[in-house]
């Protein structure tokens, strides 16, 4: 059985759903009893695979008593930054390999990798959107370039948007992601090697797959530099496309705020961005590299129904592969373990006639295409 805390939240509902569509069983874990049985009510009644249970995930103990009996705990409560190892800690105590659909490098260097080596368990981390498809995605096309002839990658380059909605929890960890040192805001990869300041933010007008008129905002952060290592590229640009003025507002204010009233400005913004809109997450990568025959360009583009599925969908991936035994023990970053091609299906797999169709539509575009150049001509296939 695989344990879910936080299973009947923004992203936990996702997993947990997920999981059931998989065939796996599983435990739905909370600090409400009522809202957790309304959850199952709703989503998955009579359905006797499906049990919850109380649990908070700052209390050791409480974690503890929830893992037994499980061969896998996702957590999808937060922030991880406030939470920090306790839910990891006690799922080890308990013997139970551990998933987070967020946890970050602060979280990873607290555990110790040696302790689950030598214990054969595993913890995974970053198994969400953003840390985790976004690191993800660019590896599959990496693997999708080399079987089309590219022999080695030269140059990645990455846009996404999120159009959605944040919740307290995500906004928080948001914020606390932009504050940990590294590269940060404007960086880029150059000369295999993060170079501060090398890009500026700037204005695009229906740039191909992001109708409407947008602010790229460059960034680097750590998963992106491990993504850069982990193709070998020497040039990366990661590009975050931002339409909402009210997002884009709350963006340029919230770094001298309070978290807690930073956290309120960025939902209140979203919410006021997304209104009458659906959500929507897009990411387009462009690899270039060089072939037998000279210089290659591969690009996919990955359309999404939203923050919540994609990150529900990606740990429910990231839970089921650990239980079958396709994670190796120890503690991993998602996008660093898992097969990149078989989490990219996972999001495009179509459940059936009475079930929900897939939460992401990847497009593949034809060998030389790069939408993004000057006077480029896109042709679209879908894959």
């Amino acid at each position: 059985m695989i344990g879910v805390v936080g299973g009947y939240g923004d992203v936990g509902a996702h997993t947990v759903l997920a999981l059931r569509r998989a065939g796996q069983p599983v435990r739905v874990g909370g600090r409400s009893a009522t809202a957790a049985a309304e959850f199952l009510a709703r989503h998955l009644p009579d359905d006797a695979a499906v049990e919850h249970r109380v649990v908070d995930v700052r209390d050791g103990d409480s974690v503890g008593a929830f893992a037994e009996g499980l061969s896998v705990l996702v957590n999808c409560a937060g922030p991880s930054h406030l939470t920090g190892s306790v839910a990891a800690d006690a799922t080890f105590r308990a013997g139970v390999a551990y998933v987070d659909a967020a946890g970050d490098d602060a979280l990873y260097a607290l555990l110790d990798g040696g302790r689950y080596r030598r214990s054969g368990r595993t913890a995974v981390l970053s198994a969400g959107l953003r840390p985790g498809l976004t690191g993800l995605f660019p590896r599959a096309l990496a693997r999708w370039a080399r079987a089309a002839g590219m022999a080695r990658p030269d140059k990645v380059t990455v846009r996404t948007r999120v159009r959605d909605l944040f919740t307290t929890t995500s906004a928080l960890e948001y914020l606390h992601g932009a504050s940990l040192p590294g590269p940060g805001p404007l960086a880029a990869w150059r000369d295999g090697a993060p170079r501060p300041r090398a890009l500026t933010r700037r204005t695009v007008i229906d740039p191909p797959f992001f109708p409407g008129t947008s602010i790229e905002l460059p960034q680097l952060s750590a998963e992106e530099t491990r993504t850069a290592r982990a193709l070998g590229v020497r040039e990366g640009d990661w590009l975050t496309l931002i339409q909402g003025v009210h997002v884009l507002g709350a963006f340029d204010r919230v770094h001298v705020l309070p978290p807690d009233e930073a956290a309120r400005r960025l939902c209140r913004a979203a919410r006021l961005d997304l209104a009458g809109r659906p959500p929507v997450v897009t990411m387009a990568v462009v690899l270039t590299g060089d072939s037998a025959t000279g210089p290659v360009t591969r690009t996919a583009v990955l359309h999404g129904t939203g923050n919540a599925p994609l990150s529900g969908t990606v740990a429910a991936h990231t839970a089921t592969s650990v239980l079958r035994g396709q994670v190796p023990p120890g503690r991993h970053f998602a996008a660093d373990v898992l097969d990149a091609e078989e989490a990219v299906a996972a999001l495009t797999r179509t459940t059936g006639s009475d079930g929900p169709g897939p939460c992401a539509r990847v497009e593949l575009l034809p060998d030389g295409a790069d939408p993004f150049a000057p006077d480029a001509v896109t042709e679209v296939g879908a894959l």
